[in-house]
């Protein structure tokens, strides 16, 4: 079992690392993302604030998944 969640973890980690970063791409290109004076907007950092956590979860999903491989 613990093999299995290790292995969920490391998943986990590589479709955030893959999905995220594509998303921000999308995001900072986004009309939106920058007013007239070309400031990044409440959009553009609210989003850009989501990313970034949501690529620290996977760091920490990918060390877990690690640890949980090699104590398996």
């Amino acid at each position: 079992m613990t093999v299995t969640l290790a292995i969920l973890l490391l998943v986990n980690a590589v479709w955030n690392a893959i999905v995220w970063p594509q998303f921000y791409k999308r995001v900072s290109k986004d009309t939106r993302a920058r007013d007239a004076a070309g400031k990044p907007t409440t959009f553009l950092i609210v989003h850009a604030v989501l990313i970034g956590i949501s690529l620290v979860i996977a760091l920490v999903s990918a060390i877990f998944g690690v640890i949980g491989l090699v104590q398996a």
